[in-house]
């Protein structure tokens, strides 16, 4: 193994570690992860496994043979190989075989459905699928026919399988389930639509309100930013972004070069969230920042998308790549707020110059108002804070 293959993935290694400290994972998750990481710089060399070799299915079948029984030492491989090829330094991740479980018909029919005329991504439809063959194994053993189910039946089946789950896995789940039980009621083969049935349990605590930045902390995040790396100037057009329109880090992500008008100042999105698509007038330092990134930055290729990765082999950058580098230089400000703090400053921003809920509704693209009214429960908290020095 060469002495610059050690030294690359031990920066790698090193990297991610950054990386995954902006992230939301447990402190517990992520020293599991350096120790496997560690772990696993110590068998290159000792294998002398070169850096074109390190992240195939047949090193990591080797890797994980080595600590069988450790808990982590696939999945957490298999993530870092992840972030390498999103950072653009490997040219795929590790691939494992493909031992997919062929469902009935009706259920093949809905992932393709789920692909086809949803669009969604790869990771969720494969979510799903696990999730279906454990739903069809339930109705197999208990002789279950989808023409007769009943929401008592996926109750049941619920009750098994959710038992590991923590609360928020298991409300992704439901989701899951409640749009194959919409998809068969759409197709006759329910007579009743289940999914309205198919209810997690009341949640009675207070839903945390978004949280912001002040003038002044915006104010530092900015002055950070010296713009003298390709890395720093794609940076800095996201962040205004997310900052000056309150795009979320997919819809950055998603952007393409289609959907930005420079000549008008305008930019498309063309499915938000929970909504259809929208026009949006673009600031002027905004625009002159995007516009510096395309011109000078982003690499002449035929991928349409806005922010593509800077180190070959060139394509669309990840959303993970959006909230890590917006992270970092948060990180570097001093400051302990990540990406999704400048869409929420945006909506505060709205709120300071007068507009109505309906109007912040629309600009931030909620399919619901009960989540904008979540901004205006920051803004009285805010007012009462300055003008009585209260504290929640």
């Amino acid at each position: 193994m060469a002495d610059e293959d050690i030294r690359r993935l031990r920066q790698a290694i090193l990297d991610y570690s950054d990386w995954l400290g902006t992230t939301k994972k447990s402190k517990k998750s992520k020293l599991r992860c350096a120790s496997i990481l560690s772990d696993f710089l110590i068998f290159a060399i000792n294998q002398d496994v070169a850096w074109k070799n390190m992240f195939t299915f047949d090193t990591f079948r080797v890797f994980r043979k080595h600590f069988v029984g450790v808990k982590g030492v696939g999945s957490d491989l298999i993530c870092f190989s992840k972030y390498l090829y999103e950072e653009g330094r490997i040219s795929e991740p590790i691939k494992l075989p493909n031992f997919q479980v062929n469902l009935p018909d009706i259920y093949e029919q809905y992932l393709r459905y789920l692909q086809q005329e949803k669009a969604v991504s790869k990771i969720y439809i494969n979510s799903a699928r696990r999730v279906l063959v454990s739903l069809n194994v339930y109705f197999e053993r208990h002789n279950i026919a989808l023409s007769d189910l009943e929401i008592q039946h996926i109750d049941g089946f619920l009750a098994e399988f959710n038992k590991p789950f923590s609360t928020a896995t298991r409300r992704i789940y439901r989701g899951k389930i409640r749009g194959f039980l919409k998809y068969l009621h759409n197709k006759k083969v329910l007579d009743k639509d289940l999914g309205d049935l198919l209810v997690g349990p009341r949640i009675f605590n207070q839903i945390t309100p978004p949280r912001f930045l002040r003038h002044q902390e915006v104010k530092k995040f900015f002055s950070t930013f010296t713009l003298d790396t390709p890395s720093q100037i794609r940076t800095y057009a996201m962040a205004l972004l997310a900052y000056s329109l309150g795009m979320r880090p997919a819809e950055i992500k998603n952007a393409t070069l289609n959907d930005i008008s420079f000549q008008r100042a305008e930019i498309t999105i063309p499915k938000r969230k929970m909504s259809g698509p929208v026009v949006m007038p673009v600031p002027e330092n905004t625009l002159k920042a995007v516009a510096a990134y395309v011109h000078k930055i982003r690499p002449e290729v035929h991928y349409r998308e806005v922010f593509l990765t800077l180190q070959k082999p060139y394509r669309p950058i990840s959303i993970n790549v959006v909230n890590h580098h917006i992270s970092k230089i948060m990180k570097e400000a001093g400051l302990s707020s990540s990406a999704y703090w400048l869409r929420h400053t945006y909506a505060q921003s709205l709120l300071h110059i007068g507009r109505s809920i309906y109007d912040i509704k629309e600009m931030m693209g909620h399919g619901n108002i009960r989540s904008t009214q979540r901004y205006l429960h920051i803004h009285t908290e805010l007012m009462r804070k300055v003008l009585f020095d209260e504290t929640f």
